[in-house]
């Protein structure tokens, strides 16, 4: 759309008595990561784009680049920072991340972490009792750096499964 590339993140059809029906989407630009909120009518085309995709390992950082390596080739592969923290967050030595690139002429577009990632606990507070008796949540930090809200239950050196797709504690793993 307009020439850049977009993801839609949500939908909904909206139908309202005695108007014409219409699209609510939450879309995001896959080069700049911007989120906006567009409407758009029902019998609106946008042509669809031919992608590949590759599962990369991160390798190492210099200077600001982020280099990958292609699981298939060993090419390494530099990436910018701005294009690839949300990846990383969840990022461990284990966990493979897809890029997802333009058939056609090879451009990157995205690059997204599983959607279930296992991470060991490395800080957070001891249950204090009582609190156990609802579902209490308590912040713990992450191996890879993020913090997420825990149950109570959940230790230092335990392995919790996270959704990447909103950062949110699923189960231990």
């Amino acid at each position: 759309m307009d020439g850049h590339f977009y993801r839609v993140v949500e939908s909904a059809k909206i139908q309202q008595p005695r108007m014409v029906a219409f699209v609510r989407a939450k879309i995001k630009n896959l080069e700049t990561g911007a989120v906006q909120e567009k409407r758009f009518n029902t019998d609106d085309i946008f042509p669809n784009v031919d992608m590949t995709r590759k599962e990369m390992q991160f390798s190492y950082e210099d200077g600001g680049l982020f280099y990958f390596m292609d699981l298939e080739t060993c090419d390494l592969v530099p990436v910018n920072a701005d294009m690839c923290e949300n990846a990383l967050q969840y990022n461990t030595d284990a966990n493979e991340i897809t890029f997802s690139f333009e058939y056609a002429d090879g451009k990157l577009l995205n690059i997204s972490p599983p959607t279930f990632v296992a991470l060991t606990v490395t800080q957070t507070e001891p249950a204090v009792a009582g609190d156990t008796a609802r579902s209490a949540m308590k912040h713990a930090k992450l191996e890879s750096g993020l913090d997420v809200m825990v149950p109570m239950f959940v230790k230092t050196g335990d392995r919790v499964k996270v959704d990447t797709r909103d950062g949110t504690y699923q189960e231990r793993a």
